[in-house]
């Protein structure tokens, strides 16, 4: 990382931060901080999305924190010779819409799935983006105030699920830095009252589909609910005492929107993920957690029984994977 090369990349361009689609909390979190890191060096930018800020501890952040993101269909000016710096997501990802402008830098903590030659680039495996973007103020030594460090934290505590999933030794060190400065009560209240009725429903739905081989629990929900809900119930799905890896799918547009998780020592979720929608759709990750997409127009490959075809892809690339470590 070398922060001066950004700035001077940025510096006298229109720049939008552009999240992943439908951000979640750590997404909104790492946009926020970078936001705030290029403003205190001369570089002004806009936080920009496709889809919607769905989930309550996400919309939350917006006020706490006093964020303005825009969801792309209400940016009527960006042009194609406007900067776009993607944050936490990848040019080429599923998850990542097109826009105009030109995406010249990435700062991200998922695997690459697609290379992509940037002008700039910070890509760190790590539990949270807003790991990386806190990362920026320390090495430059800026001036980080308390609001901005609160968001970074409530992101990092976040996508790692409270330092449970994925949480790296640079994760420890980057909240560490950011304890010493933000509103623990703040986070406290953030965490508190996040579900909503109709989570509810997507549960018992859940719940009534699971279905469990060996140590892989599968669940599915009929109808269309935000990417974190996935998430969580993919999350909990894999704390029943006799799942191991979880694959969690829900409507989506005529299609299928899967979170994955892992919590074993030999399995990679995002390279199963990958592998196991290969040629039907997309998909990808980290160790421990993953996600996934099949679009309507692909789903006629699932046959005439998509769940069974689903539980069939993914338990051959979980038996292939095992052979191959036997073989070695």
């Amino acid at each position: 990382m070398d922060w001066h090369k950004l700035i001077e990349l940025l510096k006298d361009h229109k720049v939008y931060l552009q999240t992943h689609n439908f951000p979640d909390p750590d997404a909104l979190a790492s946009a926020f901080g970078m936001q705030v890191f290029l403003r205190a060096h001369g570089v002004e930018s806009t936080i920009c999305y496709s889809g919607e800020v769905e989930k309550n501890s996400t919309k939350k952040m917006l006020e706490v924190f006093h964020i303005d993101a825009y969801e792309i269909n209400d940016i009527t000016d960006m042009s194609f010779d406007d900067y776009i710096v993607t944050i936490d997501g990848q040019k080429f990802n599923s998850n990542l819409t097109d826009f105009p402008g030109d995406e010249v830098a990435c700062i991200d903590h998922h695997p690459t799935m697609i290379p992509c030659a940037y002008k700039y680039s910070d890509l760190r495996i790590c539990g949270a983006c807003a790991s990386i973007v806190t990362n920026y103020f320390k090495e430059s030594e800026t001036t980080l105030d308390r609001n901005t460090a609160t968001a970074l934290l409530y992101g990092i505590k976040m996508d790692t699920d409270s330092f449970n999933r994925g949480v790296t030794d640079f994760d420890i060190e980057m909240f560490s830095f950011l304890h010493k400065i933000a509103d623990n009560q703040t986070i406290i209240n953030l965490s508190h009252n996040n579900y909503e009725i109709q989570d509810l429903y997507a549960y018992g739905e859940a719940i009534r589909n699971i279905k469990i081989y060996d140590n892989v629990g599968f669940a599915s929900i009929s109808f269309d609910c935000p990417d974190a809900l996935v998430a969580m119930i993919s999350d909990f799905i894999l704390g029943l005492d006799v799942v191991e890896f979880a694959v969690v799918y829900a409507a989506r547009n005529g299609g299928f929107k899967f979170s994955v998780r892992n919590e074993t020592a030999h399995y990679h979720a995002g390279l199963i993920t990958a592998k196991a929608l290969e040629e039907i759709g997309d998909g990808g990750g980290h160790f421990a957690m993953a996600g996934g997409i099949i679009t309507e127009d692909k789903m006629h490959l699932l046959g005439s029984n998509p769940h069974f075809e689903i539980q069939q892809r993914f338990m051959n690339t979980l038996y292939a994977m095992d052979q191959q470590s036997e073989e070695k």
